[in-house]
């Protein structure tokens, strides 16, 4: 049995209470053993190793809903014309040591990712948040999966690992390829219900899918126990997906009154990702990413407060995310500056931690600092709810513990 014990604690245990402070925490093995606001601690058997805090923040740590660890270079458009999967596979795992490193305990991989990167991160091969994957994420033919370019008449890409859709046309071929990722052992499947601004041969304002194709990943999820998050981008996009069974709306930039009701009345999540937007916005074509491309983006990018701010007054589950590509995985913690345009700072905190999730299905486990969850721990230098760029600087990361494991301690 091994303990530990975080005294002297700003405790923000992310179940929606006020702050605590002088609290401890009793970490026994991969477990949160007991929280005690007021910092009393009693005799506890064998060897204790004691950190003290010094008022320093403690909370859950961080999760990210929409990753692409496997999107190891910033033009993912063109990322398998360049490089063997070999080489994506090496550096996808230190894309997800990055996440760690960041505070992000546990991540839903958002396409790209198979069982195979989530199973190496179990069994500590490398460091690494814990890992939800969706495999091949499944696309109509010139849709936001389809990473053909107009004037490219081959066959769809449909192998090896990185950001690779399955393309699909027609109920019958979309539950197969839901079985298909089913099978492969995907924590959730991923489907594409808009156009998006990645890919090469759409717009992003499009819908994508029918109710009624999209109806039928909905179907082979549940079947099995699991969920379809749907990337989307626009009103009409968003209701579709909501009207097929949708539970994890991402984007949802260009929404407007009636999806964001959709979204609610369906007990449904959005998850933003506004800080990938800026990213590439600013740095794109240094990175080699299109004229057309970053056109789009800046349509989402204009859009995403007014489509998250439409959300939150219908009083949506919002959660959080990055979909970041590349070397601008290292703004990940921007996201929660973007959100304080709209949420207030305890909102955004509990979008990366409580409502996560709820969303994975995990709030069993993870989520808040509560007796008897993972001991998924996060010491931070300075009070995020007064200032929510602390986490931009690992500097301020004291403390990242994962599952009683210390990744990181410079108290």
């Amino acid at each position: 049995m091994s303990l530990t014990v975080l005294t002297n604690a700003f405790l923000i245990d992310c179940t929606g209470a006020d702050p605590k402070e002088g609290a401890a925490v009793v970490v026994e093995d991969d477990r949160i053993r007991d929280v005690l606001p007021g910092g009393k601690v009693g005799a506890l058997p064998g060897p204790v190793t004691t950190l003290d805090l010094k008022g320093a923040t403690l909370m859950p740590g961080l999760t990210d809903a929409h990753v692409h660890i496997c999107a190891v270079s910033e033009n993912i458009t063109d990322q398998h014309r360049v490089y063997p999967p070999s080489y994506i596979a090496a550096r996808a795992m230190r894309r997800a040591e990055e996440c760690l490193r960041q505070g992000f305990t546990t991540v839903r991989d958002a396409g790209g990712a198979d069982y195979g990167f989530r199973l190496a991160l179990e069994e500590g091969h490398a460091p690494g948040p814990r890992l939800l994957v969706s495999g091949n994420y499944i696309s109509q033919t010139g849709g936001h999966g389809d990473k053909r370019r107009r004037a490219e008449w081959d066959a769809p890409v449909d192998c090896c690992i990185g950001m690779i859709g399955s393309i699909a046309d027609g109920e019958a071929e979309v539950r197969k390829a839901a079985r298909e990722q089913i099978r492969r052992d995907v924590d959730q499947l991923k489907i594409m219900a808009s156009g998006g601004a990645m890919s090469p041969s759409d717009e992003l304002d499009t819908t994508q899918f029918t109710i009624a194709e999209m109806r039928a990943a909905v179907e082979e999820a549940h079947a099995v126990g699991k969920y379809v998050l749907a990337h989307a981008y626009s009103d009409s996009a968003v209701r579709n997906a909501v009207a097929a069974g949708v539970r994890s709306i991402e984007h949802g930039n260009l929404i407007r009154e009636t999806a964001a009701a959709a979204i609610r009345d369906a007990g449904a999540f959005l998850v933003p990702t506004m800080v990938t937007y800026e990213a590439i916005y600013r740095e794109g074509k240094r990175y080699g990413i299109g004229d057309h491309q970053i056109q789009k983006i800046n349509l989402a990018r204009e859009q995403s407060v007014q489509g998250l701010t439409y959300a939150y007054k219908a009083g949506c589950k919002i959660g959080s995310g990055s979909d970041l590509l590349g070397d601008m995985m290292v703004q990940r913690a921007v996201e929660f500056e973007l959100k304080g345009q709209v949420l207030k700072p305890m909102e955004v905190l509990l979008s990366a931690t409580k409502v996560n999730a709820e969303l994975f299905r995990m709030a069993d486990r993870i989520g808040t600092v509560e007796p008897g969850k993972y001991a998924d721990l996060l010491v931070v230098a300075g009070n995020p709810l007064k200032n929510l760029r602390v986490f931009q600087v690992q500097d301020n990361l004291k403390v990242i513990m994962k599952g009683g494991h210390v990744y990181k301690q410079t108290l």
